[in-house]
């Protein structure tokens, strides 16, 4: 273990768009584990799109950022956790993290998959989709769905289990062709549309020309306009995040159909995943043996080394990322 922690702080609240300068690392001593505390030296890091919303407002200026992480434990005063054992826990933004039986949680080893899974389809962002899926929308086979930011981490898990889970046509939309040619060639998509290309309601519309049941919402504004108007009635949207807000300093997108929503009865529903732990292990069960056969396949960027963390960050943002975007630690070798 190394003598120097480091750690990454919001130094201003951006305007726009965020760029290096927004951001530090600072050094200091590794932390020292209290009574009833252990110390977990961070293997891999989870940069997502929620931060870019919380730099508005919610993180403190000039503190570690917070954030999904893994880690072993490298010294422990506390019986619930052993010296070894990789904890999951939320402090992320920093190579050392002291937490306590409530911050954090054993993560389990599967044979044949990779610790990184537990950040990508196995971790929150996989609990999104399968949340979202089952228990929002509960979508039923045959029902044909449109997720947008497809090519992103919740929007590649999404299109891996509603495919498993027997959905009808899967269409999506993503900001660049590369993204669309991967996810119709290796996720299951039956059709993905780059947004840029024209209208998005003309793009979906030619997409899915019978209309579609389900809506999972990662974008907003003109996506969500454009489904509304493509779903059959009793269809329901899904809402999970607004990434055409989050660097947007105009004014926000006004829906122009929401009429349609009570003449087609159309049900919309948010939720945060936070609220739906007891979930997690159902994840695992259903999701863990496709890893194992390789049925699925893990949908992620790895960057590697902690001082690549704004950067990714700032690229995931810039929708260079192919799935979930995670930092590794040099040398992580799990």
């Amino acid at each position: 273990m190394t003598e120097t922690a480091i750690t990454v702080h919001q130094t201003a609240r951006p305007h726009g768009f965020p760029t290096p300068g927004h951001f530090a690392f600072a050094e200091s001593a590794v932390p020292e584990p209290r009574p009833g505390t252990a110390l977990v030296e961070n293997l891999y890091w989870s940069v997502d799109p929620y931060h870019r919303e919380m730099m508005d407002g919610d993180f403190a200026l000039n503190a570690p950022l917070e954030g999904r992480a893994l880690g072993r434990v490298v010294e422990s005063r506390d019986p619930a956790f052993r010296e070894g054992e990789i904890l999951f826990h939320r402090q992320g933004w920093r190579t050392h993290s002291v937490v306590t039986p409530e911050e954090a949680r054993k993560v389990p080893h599967f044979d044949g998959v990779p610790l990184s899974a537990h950040l990508s389809i196995l971790g929150g962002t996989g609990l999104t989709a399968y949340v979202g899926l089952t228990r929002i929308a509960q979508l039923r086979a045959g029902q044909d769905v449109f997720v947008s930011a497809a090519g992103g981490g919740v929007g590649t898990a999404t299109g891996r289990l509603a495919r498993l889970m027997g959905a009808g046509r899967l269409v999506g939309s993503a900001g660049r062709a590369a993204k669309a040619a991967y996810l119709t060639e290796h996720v299951g998509y039956d059709e993905v549309f780059d947004y840029h290309a024209g209208p998005t309601a003309e793009l979906l519309a030619k997409a899915a020309p019978d209309g579609i049941d389900l809506y999972m919402d990662n974008v907003g504004g003109e996506h969500l306009e454009a489904a509304i108007s493509s779903l059959r009635e009793f269809g329901r949207i899904v809402r999970i995040g607004t990434i055409s807000q989050y660097n947007s300093t105009g004014t926000p997108y006004a829906l122009r159909n929401l009429p349609d929503i009570v003449e087609k009865s159309l049900r919309m529903e948010g939720f945060l995943v936070s609220n739906y732990r007891d979930v997690q292990e159902e994840l695992y069960e259903f999701v863990v043996p496709h890893l194992q056969s390789g049925s699925v396949t893990l949908d992620e960027t790895l960057v590697d080394g902690f001082g690549g963390i704004v950067d990714g960050f700032l690229g995931m943002l810039r929708g260079e990322n192919q799935g979930k975007i995670i930092v590794r630690a040099t040398g992580a070798g799990i």
